[in-house]
């Protein structure tokens, strides 16, 4: 299992369009960590933005696991970048309780375009000299970004969404490009924010636009007798060269479900499964719907 990352997003706030439970409770995010470990997960990702998700995840006692995190956009008139970047990370290893990052992601990557972007990189880079980072890198909603930010930056770790529904990754190419690379890619929003794994009578009317699809969805899964929660997982595992696929949980039973569900193989998946609607694979544009 050490191809699953836990997303602990729910650990500080409430999250996902299909979340009923609120924040993860102490008790039970204790729970979910002590079983993720044993279960040889290795990696947790969390970012400063995520509540008090880095507190919780100190308090709890996080030494043992690899954890990547991710800095929020540069302030406005900001003028010592170097000074922020690491007064961020020094506060975020301190509620972590850690000596170093496994990695450590920008949330706002086109930020390295800017004026300031140079000290920006300089400053990561240096982070990692310094031993206090492992891998720098980004944290991006389509390949288009990415790409936009050229050649030259290094980074050691891709964060990107893809989903069975969602092939960007795939259909732009990225992902040959970044294996060939060496770059570690981790692949988040394999559920959709839990989209995918709705019952059909659960789903929010704000979706109904794409009726056909669903039926589709639903059709194919009970063709080849696969729960959503299985085909979500075995489509994303079946891609060798992504290194990390990260979900997020809010309950233990969650989790053993999701551990379960991604043995095995995937049947072959109906192209009509491939959807390039943005306003359905890009939750940001959901309330715009």
């Amino acid at each position: 299992m050490n191809r699953i990352a836990l997303g602990t997003v729910q650990f500080g706030l409430p999250y996902g369009i299909a979340n009923q439970r609120g924040q993860v409770s102490v008790d039970e995010a204790r729970l979910i960590l002590t079983h993720a470990h044993a279960a040889g997960v290795e990696m947790l990702d969390t970012a400063i933005a995520y509540g008090n998700s880095e507190q919780r995840l100190g308090e709890m006692g996080v030494q043992q696991w690899q954890v990547v995190s991710k800095l929020p956009a540069v302030p406005n008139g900001c003028v010592d970048i170097r000074g922020w970047v690491y007064q961020s990370v020094e506060e975020s290893l301190q509620r972590l309780q850690v000596n170093h990052l496994r990695g450590l992601l920008l949330h706002r990557p086109e930020q390295l375009l800017s004026v300031q972007g140079e000290q920006l990189y300089a400053a990561l880079s240096q982070l990692v000299s310094d031993g206090l980072v492992r891998k720098i890198g980004v944290s991006i909603y389509e390949p288009d970004e990415f790409q936009r930010l050229g050649e030259q930056f290094d980074f050691g770790i891709v964060q990107i969404p893809f989903n069975i529904l969602d092939h960007r990754l795939l259909d732009s190419g990225l992902l040959h490009r970044l294996c060939q690379q060496g770059t570690e890619v981790h692949v988040r929003s394999v559920f959709l924010q839990g989209l995918l794994l709705m019952h059909p009578a659960e789903r929010p009317p704000q979706f109904e636009p794409w009726r056909a699809l669903w039926q589709r969805w639903q059709g194919w899964l009970e063709e080849v007798r696969l729960s959503p929660l299985q085909a979500c997982l075995l489509y994303v595992m079946s891609f060798p060269g992504i290194a990390k696929v990260i979900v997020g949980v809010d309950s233990l039973t969650q989790l053993k479900e999701i551990l379960q569900a991604a043995e095995g193989a995937i049947p072959e998946i109906p192209s009509e499964l491939n959807c390039t609607d943005i306003d359905l694979i890009n939750p940001s544009r959901w309330a715009m719907v």
